[in-house]
């Protein structure tokens, strides 16, 4: 059994300085050390995709980070470690605890399969492991595999955590109750009349040469590399419902630099837990877009719910200072010109559409992860 501070120790020093999660009570000491601790980040995400998604976006902008959470999460994270960390080649550090352990202390009876195949659903991410080091004198040399594995092949590592692997630390920190803002009441709205494509231009013209943009997965990050490719671009595929988690990440990585994330209606919704954690966070740097047609309209153009749904609410009941509706590029560009500091949310009402002939980048996803990274540095 070790220290929590044993470990946290050891990971700062090799530039680690954010981490994000889903509490466990086998993560406990780690996650109340670490809430305690100043020169450490604790971000409560709302799931474990998000915190995935998170943890790579502070990686993208330069930040080692660690994403945690118990094993009968990890169905959560699959998308996100399949589509997103492994396809872009972004090494993050994993620690899963193995609740249900076959031949370990009793447990719950919902942990017992995932207890049995923990280790065999890494293996089948390709997500090497090795168990959580239980004594001091192990974790050097256990830090020093997991980052040979990360730095040579840009992948995720997991330490699998057994039960007492680390000693109880007792929370000292009391959370910070952040308020949340009141939607006015809502306008008349008319009639969308942009496209996406649109918008997306004025995005584009609006941005500055060291902001970063993240497109959502489906059209609009090929429509956003039709507009015109660009090395501070991030063309998220897969991973639905994850840029505003991988936004937030980049956003406090690089607080510095203005964030605009491009997301979508049907992604939004998968994921709308994301919105409680950004708010909380309230990132200074963070713009969050809203491009709705109300429909999947990659998928054939099903319809979403998203016609029923008052987002900008929901926007300002979790947190976020600022939430406007717009219909028309002009709106947005205006919204865009005069943007006050603080986190912004977006809705813009859209035309649903797609140009013809719409290529698909030919930058693999690799190539717009390190030429972003590396945007992002030299500009730094």
């Amino acid at each position: 059994m070790i220290k929590a501070e044993c470990f946290v120790e050891a990971v700062k020093n090799l530039g680690f300085g954010l981490w994000t999660g889903v509490p466990c009570s086998y993560l406990k000491p780690f996650i109340n050390y670490v809430i305690d601790d100043p020169g450490q980040r604790y971000v409560a995400a709302a799931n474990e995709g998000d915190a995935v998604a998170i943890a790579a976006g502070a990686q993208l902008g330069g930040l080692r980070a660690i994403a945690m959470f118990q094993n009968s999460g990890l169905g959560n994270a699959v998308n996100p470690l399949t589509s997103l960390t492994y396809t872009f080649k972004i090494p993050i550090l994993l620690i899963v605890t193995l609740r249900g352990e076959p031949g370990g202390p009793t447990d719950e009876p919902q942990h017992k399969l995932m207890g049995e195949i923990t280790g065999r659903m890494l293996d089948l991410m390709e997500i090497p492991w090795d168990y959580f080091p239980s004594e001091e004198g192990e974790v050097e040399s256990a830090l020093a595999h997991a980052l040979a594995h990360m730095d040579r092949y840009h992948t995720p590592f997991a330490f699998v955590m057994r039960k007492g692997s680390v000693e109880s630390h007792k929370l000292q920190s009391r959370p910070q109750p952040r308020p949340v803002y009141q939607q006015t009441a809502a306008e008349r709205i008319s009639a969308p009349t942009s496209t996406r494509s649109d918008y997306l231009e004025v995005v584009q013209s609006s941005v500055s040469g060291g902001d970063l943009i993240v497109a959502s997965t489906g059209y609009t990050g090929r429509e956003l590399y039709a507009c015109g490719d660009r090395e501070n671009q991030f063309y998220m595929i897969g991973s639905m419902g994850c840029a505003s988690s991988l936004g937030l990440g980049l956003a406090m990585s690089r607080p510095g630099r203005r964030i605009y994330v491009l997301d979508g209606d049907g992604a939004l919704l998968m994921r709308m837990g994301a919105l409680s954690t950004i708010g909380y966070e309230r990132p200074k740097n963070l713009v969050h877009i809203l491009l709705d047609n109300q429909c999947h309209e990659s998928t054939g153009g099903q319809s979403t719910v998203a016609h029923s749904v008052a987002f900008c609410a929901i926007a300002a009941a979790c947190g976020y200072p600022s939430s406007n509706k717009v219909v028309n590029a002009d709106a947005l560009r205006s919204l865009l010109h005069a943007l006050p500091e603080g986190l912004c949310f977006i809705h813009a009402l859209m035309q649903p559409g797609v140009p013809d002939d719409l290529p698909r980048p030919s930058v693999t996803p690799e190539q717009v992860s390190r030429r972003l990274t590396a945007f992002i540095e030299r500009l730094s």
